[in-house]
């Protein structure tokens, strides 16, 4: 498999069974199916990937241009983004030891690569600067919010840790800027359940209530209050997407600087000066190789 390279690590896609039954589904080359499987990438950018030999199957074996369809392999191959635009906010590392590495993550900046962002993610920044290709986060927050990010440095104790998130022994802390109201009494539990929202003009990744049995849990809390505005305290129990921004806006509370909830914002619009007021404050475990109880508290602060 092709190795990291500039802090990426290869993409992957299956090939499937090129059936000759339906000509729409024949491919000639694998150069043709990567054309049409991925249609916002140009053909001459994959001829130019293949000569670079930064395409390859799963046996280590080069993808050429020419190189005849075979179903049932996998491809791997390089992202990358003709233009990227620095994200200017930059990732703070609290702690780094042989096993874990805690990073404080800046507002607008993501874990992951995803869509048009890839050098400008969280594990890019890392990998390049560490030089640890197998670092991989444990678990996520949204681009929009800032916070505690915890990855994992070796495969060996990857799974011990992961398996703290699985089983929800994490205590996880946020704070977020939301409207007052008196009317509301604190503290709340509030539960209910969360899907895909599909409504129409909604984004693909946008969730919402629905009715079932509840699948989220967030203890809530009152911090500060001034004026129109307070600071909550929120304590997730569950894990789901967006789940603290879908609970708040729930409440009538939407958090001040969503783009999602209730408004969608179209997708581009970003606003540096005016960040999502939600911070993953600080998380708190029971650490499964050392056994001593180990937390941290993020270094920003959200203010009223």
């Amino acid at each position: 498999m092709l190795p990291v390279k500039n802090g990426v690590g290869p993409s992957v896609v299956g090939l499937p069974k090129n059936d000759a039954k339906d000509e729409s589904a024949q491919w000639r080359t694998i150069t043709d199916f990567l054309v049409e499987r991925f249609p916002a990438i140009p053909r001459a950018t994959w001829l130019q990937r293949m000569a670079d030999g930064d395409v390859e199957d799963e046996f280590g074996v080069a993808v050429t241009a020419e190189r005849p369809y075979q179903g049932h392999i996998r491809v791997y191959y390089y992202r990358d983004l003709e233009v990227e635009e620095r994200i200017p906010f930059d990732e703070v590392i609290l702690h780094q030891d042989e096993h874990l590495i805690v990073v404080d993550k800046p507002h607008f900046l993501p874990v992951t690569p995803s869509g048009k962002y890839l050098q400008e993610t969280v594990l890019v920044r890392l990998k390049r600067k560490l030089g640890l290709d197998d670092l991989v986060p444990i678990h996520r927050i949204d681009r929009d919010t800032a916070g505690l990010v915890l990855f994992s440095v070796q495969p060996q104790t990857r799974d011990a840790y992961q398996a703290l998130f699985r089983e929800r022994a994490v205590n996880k802390t946020y704070h977020a800027i939301a409207p007052w109201n008196p009317t509301n009494r604190f503290p709340i539990q509030y539960e209910s359940r969360l899907d895909e929202d599909k409504s129409a003009g909604r984004g693909f990744m946008t969730q919402c209530e629905v009715a079932g049995t509840p699948n989220s849990l967030t203890h809530i809390d009152v911090l500060q209050i001034k004026g129109d505005w307070a600071k909550y305290r929120l304590k997730p129990v569950t894990g789901k997407r967006h789940q603290l921004r879908v609970h708040m806006n729930a409440l009538g509370l939407p958090i001040k600087g969503d783009g999602i909830y209730p408004v969608l914002t179209p997708e581009g619009q970003i606003d540096y000066a005016n960040p999502l007021q939600l911070l993953a404050k600080s998380i708190e475990w029971r650490d499964p190789i050392t056994h001593a109880w180990r937390q941290f508290d993020s270094s920003f602060e959200l203010l009223l």
